[in-house]
């Protein structure tokens, strides 16, 4: 607004999109010195964030509270790089020593008015939808209203064992289980399990059945197609270019193909080391049934 007149210009940022931001900054991991703030009474709300610039030049942090700003910037004068000069453990440390001087600052304010309550699927924090299973009650921004509900939970049809999917084709229908299931795509899945190690697959459908057994096959690198450069070692020899896939039947058998010609195979852990020339290449994999992925890449000097 100008002073003394109204204008029409949209809001970029509303208040619930800022607060909910700085909630989210709030939480991340802080220096060792401070990792355990929140079980401490009277510890400071702050949301910060760091960075670090390419070749460890700069190293910064910044953090907010609802009374002060603080930012940290730590580097060399003439801009020359050092091992180790990264924001979380350059940065970060000084951010929080002189937050610890200053006043204590209550948070802010949560903007209801600018909120709405809406239940929250507990495992892809999307708006639930019917099939989610575990749901948490939220207040969110007017414009996340807008998106679309979890799209990860699907009601599958399992034998009375929950231990096959099945369907109409191989099982009577009053011996059917109904049961809602978390199913990442392949590539999602690959990372989510490192860090949710009882995350579970889709069981397969039983062998006498007719069903959809739709396979999915995704590149984890090269994820694009683009052009990479192979470094040399300290023997002066080229570093060979790892492969990676995730399939979502890891199980199965995957054949590995670089322009058109045979490299190997893989099963489980799809992962095949090459060393392909100077140039571009087209990357093939297919699997057993003949699902196949592709990749365009470009070797240069």
């Amino acid at each position: 607004m100008i002073l003394g007149k109204k204008t029409t210009d949209k809001t970029l940022f509303d208040a619930a999109s800022i607060y909910l931001t700085y909630e989210s900054m709030k939480t991340v991991n802080r220096p060792e010195s401070d990792e355990s703030w929140e079980f401490f009474d009277g510890s400071k709300q702050i949301a910060w964030k760091t960075g670090t610039s390419f070749g460890f030049r700069d190293a910064w942090a910044i953090g907010t509270t609802k009374d002060y700003v603080v930012g940290v910037w730590v580097g060399n004068a003439d801009g020359e790089g050092r091992p180790g000069l990264v924001g979380v453990q350059t940065a970060a440390p000084i951010l929080f020593d002189v937050f610890d001087v200053l006043p204590n600052s209550e948070w802010f304010a949560k903007p209801f008015d600018e909120m709405q309550q809406v239940s929250i699927c507990k495992w892809s924090g999307y708006r639930a939808s019917p099939n989610c299973d575990v749901i948490e009650e939220q207040y969110i921004q007017q414009n996340g209203l807008k998106t679309k509900p979890c799209p990860f939970h699907v009601l599958i049809h399992l034998d009375k064992n929950e231990t096959y999917q099945v369907n109409s084709s191989c099982e009577d229908i009053s011996n059917i289980k109904h049961k809602s299931w978390f199913v990442l795509p392949p590539l999602m899945a690959h990372y989510y399990k490192t860090k949710n190690p009882f995350y579970k697959p889709l069981p397969k459908f039983r062998s006498d059945c007719f069903g959809d057994a739709s396979v999915s096959i995704d590149f984890i690198y090269p994820k694009t197609n683009n052009t990479i450069f192979l470094p040399k070692d300290f023997d002066g020899e080229t570093n060979q270019l790892i492969l990676k896939i995730a399939h979502s039947k890891p199980e199965s058998t995957v054949f590995w193909y670089v322009d058109e010609t045979f490299m190997g195979s893989t099963k489980a852990i799809h992962e095949l080391a090459i060393q392909p020339k100077v140039g571009k290449h087209i990357i093939t994999v297919v699997d057993e049934l003949g699902n196949e992925a592709k990749r365009w890449i470009e070797i240069s000097k």
